[in-house]
């Protein structure tokens, strides 16, 4: 209850906590008076106007530090915060960039298959178009043993019908053309028909191989536009996995480009912080020259005659309490 008290009469900080309590803190406790009373009572020499003056530096220091503490908090979380994001962007940018280098490696690879599929295609639909000229080739030659053929057939037939027909006449009508149509019979029957059987049978013969020869040619070409066919499909695939992986790395090239100008404005933002906080540090600078001032000035006030000791050592020990807001390295103090 004492150090609240204290604390809001100003006579003791925020965040004090002392472990020996002056009289003059429990006097100021017990009769409820402020403390700049007690001090201006305490006032026993005739040096009124310097320690007004006094008291003004220490209130010119008081917001000099009050506001140098203010924008260097809100400076340094700025600078952090920024620092974070452009950390972030950085690495945003970078995996942006991963994305693009791999999109563009996928985008080479895809169109390197796709004009292999096409070199595929074209020598597909060339080995197609040559076996249908190879079919049409071993059709053509079967027709022609199959015409010849047809031509040794007919002559077995017209043999064969030219014998029945002198068989009977032999055997009917008169005498003298039944002698004609059996001499001319005999000299049918004379003449040797083993090169017409013998003719018929190697034609047919070839007729049987081209007709295995004509089948395997279409079956070659079946196969040869069956592989056309599934070589213009892999073109057309790679084709399409060309254009997308071309897609990819547009849209990757735009992604990486907005990553480099969200880490360009991250930079910006830390870059202005970080002047910001150099800024700040000016005016805790400025509010540390201040207090040595103040100090300097409180020193020969307290070397003159007529000194009012009580209000000195208020203001030195007000002087002294703001040297926690300067980091030790400059003379601060542990709060």
């Amino acid at each position: 209850e004492m150090r609240a008290k204290l604390r809001s009469t100003g006579a003791i900080g925020e965040t004090e906590r002392p472990k020996v309590v002056p009289l003059t803190h429990y006097l100021l406790y017990k009769y409820n008076v402020d403390w700049h009373q007690l001090v201006d009572e305490t006032r026993q020499g005739s040096n009124k106007e310097e320690m007004e003056k006094a008291e003004k530096m220490l209130q010119e220091v008081q917001a000099a530090f009050r506001e140098s503490e203010a924008k260097a908090s809100v400076a340094r979380q700025k600078l952090l915060e920024a620092q974070s994001a452009e950390n972030a962007a950085k690495d945003r940018e970078d995996a942006a960039k991963a994305s693009e280098a791999a999109a563009k490696k996928k985008e080479a690879e895809a169109k390197a298959a796709a004009e292999q599929a096409k070199k595929t295609e074209t020598q597909a639909n060339s080995d197609a178009a040559a076996a249908k000229d190879r079919e049409a080739e071993a059709l053509a030659a079967q027709q022609e043993l199959e015409a010849a053929l047809q031509e040794l057939h007919a002559q077995e037939k017209a043999y064969n019908d030219k014998k029945a027909e002198l068989q009977k006449k032999s055997e009917e009508g008169g005498v003298v053309s039944r002698n004609k149509a059996a001499n001319e019979l005999a000299q049918l029957l004379a003449e040797d028909p083993l090169p017409l059987r013998r003719a018929k049978i190697t034609q047919e013969a070839a007729v049987k191989k081209a007709e295995r020869a004509t089948a395997a040619a279409a079956s070659a070409r079946e196969a040869a536009e069956k592989s056309a066919a599934a070589a213009s499909q892999a073109r057309q695939e790679s084709e399409a996995a060309a254009n997308n992986a071309t897609a990819a790395r547009e849209q990757a090239e735009k992604d990486a480009q907005a990553a480099s100008r969200a880490r360009e404005a991250a930079t910006a933002a830390a870059q202005a912080s970080a002047a910001a906080k150099a800024e700040a540090d000016a005016a805790v600078e400025e509010a540390r020259q201040q207090l040595e001032a103040a100090e300097a000035f409180l020193e020969e006030v307290r070397s003159r005659p007529g000194q009012a000791f009580g209000a000195l050592f208020w203001l030195d020990r007000e002087l002294h309490e703001q040297r926690k807001y300067l980091p030790v390295s400059k003379g601060g103090i542990a709060k």
